[in-house]
């Protein structure tokens, strides 16, 4: 994550697309565990961590994407403790089952 800019390219939210929320964004994540989204002149700050599950095996199942944005409204959509379904060096797709309400959020980045 820490090489390049990222898009996001899906976020679905219980079923509903809102991708075009960060249309236009592009997020860089860097080693210090910062991540800035910039369109235009428009800087939106935040963090981001990876974090092993308590399970004994290494797999990506039990690695967990952090993300946290405090402000606007849209980009704390994104603050969730997300799941890997599947990661390469151009594209990564995770997945976020709430516990509220059961609902299931998707959030692809893909590199540009």
């Amino acid at each position: 994550m820490v090489e390049g800019r990222w898009e996001i390219t899906l976020f679905s939210d219980s079923g509903k697309d809102e991708t075009n929320h960060f249309s236009g964004y592009q997020f860089v994540f860097t080693a210090d565990k910062l991540v800035s989204a910039t369109k235009a002149s428009s800087v939106i700050n935040g963090s981001w961590s990876i974090v092993k599950d308590q399970s004994s095996d290494d797999s990506v199942e039990d690695l967990h994407f952090n993300i946290v944005f405090s402000a606007p409204d849209s980009f704390e959509d994104l603050t969730e403790d997300w799941q890997f379904i599947s990661q390469t060096d151009q594209k990564i797709e995770l997945i976020h089952i709430s516990g509220g309400n059961g609902g299931t959020d998707y959030l692809t980045f893909q590199k540009l």
